[in-house]
């Protein structure tokens, strides 16, 4: 492995905006003060994020020679409504994430807020309080360790 620096892909659910901005800016505080590179990805929301990162990893069949990224950081917020709808989009989501981190040994950041109410978003998203793109962005660097301990080099 050279002296590049990691490249990490941050798929963020824009569904919430100013909510997706904190986890973000949270997020890169970690990556810029480990040296890491990022790429921002919006999609629509918390169902998309697992077909933005399979895009991503489809992409390098077809431009193999290419830079890819070394991890990945899902970050969104999906606040509870009156139908079913959060359950679907919550529990599909991880589960996509979930099967492609497996297949794909990918050093994945999960950082989707599922919450009752802003406020409780809020919370987890503050860069003052907990930020869970923070807590997400330190997983995903601390996965491509473990990558790297079991020779599974991202690049």
């Amino acid at each position: 492995m050279g002296d590049e620096p990691l490249h990490i892909m941050i798929a963020e659910a824009r569904f919430y905006e100013d909510v997706a901005d904190e986890l973000v800016r949270g997020a890169v505080a970690v990556l810029e003060a480990a040296g890491a590179t990022h790429e921002r990805i919006p999609v629509p929301g918390a169902f998309e994020i697992p077909t933005a990162i399979s895009m991503a990893l489809r992409s390098r069949e077809f431009y193999a020679g290419e830079k890819r990224f070394d991890g990945y950081l899902a970050l969104g917020c999906v606040i509870r409504g009156e139908t079913s709808h959060y359950d679907y989009v919550c529990r599909e989501s991880a589960r996509a994430l979930q099967a492609l981190a497996r297949e794909y040994s990918l050093a994945l950041g999960y950082g989707i807020l599922t919450v009752e109410n802003l406020d409780q978003a809020w919370k987890r998203a503050a860069t003052d309080k907990k930020n869970k793109g923070a807590d997400a962005a330190r997983a995903c660097l601390r996965m491509i360790e473990v990558k790297r301990h079991f020779r599974l080099y991202p690049r």
